[in-house]
């Protein structure tokens, strides 16, 4: 009998019922003592019961400043230790964060505090070679909701001060006025066409999210998590944050941004047990020159996701950063993120070639897009996720959400993937990724995986472009460690290995390719550039 491609994710811990503030507070009940947050670069370190606090007197100013149980703050900042105080602040008093990408500039900063009404926003001055300050100077007048500013550089001791005339009892009746299927996040996709829409997240979302992460990587209160990926992403505040929240592990911070050599160092110095990165983060730790200096004997497990991980960088993470029980992630802001992962003792095969099996309490599908019904096992179609942590809605866009959670409550990813025998699944592309030549469907994802056997091949990334006779050919953005490789000699190692209509028309070599700030690859913009530089019609 043929097997569809659906499953389910059993559990012996049920989901856990309460708020955030809830969960903190009994972890720190257990666990005070240990290490909770550590920001070498700003010289900050506290552990849970000064955690605690720190977010009591920032909730308790936050009130002073007139916020109250749903309202938005906003956040506009790079990683640093006020941003994580923030998170957990808000959460106290019932208020919803709202992630704003550190990479905005006027027009995105501007739609964001317009769309979803922010009325405080907390911000730096700076980030890299962008002054915030005027940029918020050019649009805040615009955005009418929007009362109050501050700047964690100069105004966050005043926050602080301010909240002194908020009493614990005033706190304490918010606090226990929460219900956990209150919003409490609303993160901007970044979305390929159009404006982002924002992805409002609970409670319940993003607890149990970060702890089943947690399990999975069997997380304990001994556990250093070294989280050098963004906290406006879910990658930083829920497989980071919330994952180590849940279990009393610590948080380490080691930079405002990424920087290879600061990973490397802050894992050896704080003696961290996991790292977190896109593979581009840890392709360029690996291949850091000074990479040999670094101890990496204390590291355990981490989590590589945001892109597919070629074999052989897998294999240099397991064996050169001493990371044996290494993860893949899958899933999107829209379902808090995780829907699959893989296990800490599953095979390399399984780690290189799959996302991983279902989550804990959620239902996975793979359908077929045009008429919804399921696929069978190693059929291709698109993937869907259905549990509890599926967000709320897209804030005030009821059009947008009705497009992608169905009247089943089956949140739509517009992601093709296949599901074997085991439950694994493989994602191999976006549905409007997938390449149309000449009636045969392509996907990008196999002949990435193809090129990056490679020997001089660093990473590779593939698009479609327009083409007269075909309507589309294959083209790879390439990066090289052995610079005198050339097209030909590429289109000759694929010769009698792929389909001949598989093998890229065209070539670019390049260093960079055009990402997120999360490591997603835009091949939106590769094909844009692509096209311009080729000169093609559209």
């Amino acid at each position: 009998m043929n097997k569809l491609s659906y499953e389910q994710g059993c559990s012996e811990h049920p989901l856990l019922g309460e708020t955030i503030i809830e969960n903190l507070k009994r972890t720190v009940k257990l666990f005070g003592n240990n290490d909770a947050l550590i920001v070498p670069y700003q010289n900050y370190k506290a552990n849970y019961y000064e955690f605690w606090q720190q977010i009591e007197e920032v909730a308790k100013g936050l009130l002073a400043y007139g916020i109250n149980k749903g309202d938005r703050v906003g956040i506009w900042s790079p990683n640093r230790y006020e941003w994580v105080i923030t998170q957990f602040a808000t959460a106290r008093i019932g208020a919803i964060l709202v992630n704003v990408n550190p990479a905005y500039k006027a027009t995105e900063l501007k739609f964001a505090l317009q769309q979803s009404e922010i009325s405080l926003l907390i911000m730096s001055e700076f980030f890299r070679k962008t002054n915030y300050l005027e940029i918020i100077a050019e649009v805040k007048d615009s955005c009418i909701h929007l009362k109050d500013i501050v700047v964690i550089d100069r105004d966050w001791l005043n926050l602080i001060e301010a909240g002194k005339k908020i009493t614990t009892e005033q706190l304490e009746t918010i606090e226990n006025s929460l219900q956990i299927h209150d919003p409490i996040n609303i993160q901007y996709t970044s979305g390929t066409t159009g404006f982002p829409k924002g992805a409002t997240l609970t409670h319940n979302n993003i607890l149990n999210n970060g702890y089943f992460i947690g399990e999975r990587l069997k997380y304990t209160e001994n556990d250093r998590v070294c989280i050098p990926v963004p906290f406006y992403h879910c990658f930083g505040m829920v497989l980071g944050n919330l994952a180590c929240i849940t279990h009393g592990s610590a948080m380490i911070i080691p930079g405002e941004a990424f920087d290879a050599e600061t990973v490397l160092q802050t894992v050896q110095n704080e003696k961290c047990t996991s790292l977190y990165g896109v593979p581009l983060m840890f392709i360029a730790e690996l291949e850091h020159p000074n990479f040999h200096k670094y101890d990496m004997s204390s590291l355990r497990t981490g989590i590589m996701a945001g892109a597919s991980c070629p074999e052989k960088a897998m294999l240099e993470v397991q064996h050169k950063m001493n990371m044996t029980q290494v993860a893949i992630c899958y899933g999107m802001t829209e379902t808090a993120p995780v829907s699959t992962q893989t296990f800490v003792n599953d095979e390399l095969d399984k780690r290189v070639k799959t996302v991983g099996r279902v989550h804990p309490h959620l239902e996975i599908k793979i359908i077929n897009p045009e008429t919804g019904e399921i696929v069978q096992r190693g059929e291709t179609g698109e993937f869907c996720t259905r549990g509890y942590s599926v967000m709320l809605k897209y804030w005030n866009n009821p059009e947008a959400t009705k497009v992608v959670i169905d009247e089943t409550g089956w949140m739509h990813s517009g992601d093709l993937g296949t599901m074997d025998a085991d439950g694994y699944v493989s994602i191999t592309g976006r549905i409007k990724d997938m390449i149309i030549r000449g009636g045969e469907n392509i996907s990008p994802f196999e002949i990435e995986e193809f090129l990056n056997t490679h020997k001089s091949i660093s990473d590779v990334s593939v698009i479609g472009v327009p083409d007269y006779k075909y309507g589309e050919v294959v083209m790879a953005w390439v990066k090289l460690k052995d610079t005198n490789t050339t097209e030909e000699e590429l289109r000759e190692y694929c010769k009698g290995k792929i389909a001949s209509y598989k093998i890229p028309k065209y070539f670019k070599f390049t260093n960079d390719f055009p990402s997120t700030v999360t490591g997603k690859i835009r091949k939106v913009e590769m094909r844009e550039i692509s096209t311009k530089e080729l000169e093609l019609v559209n």
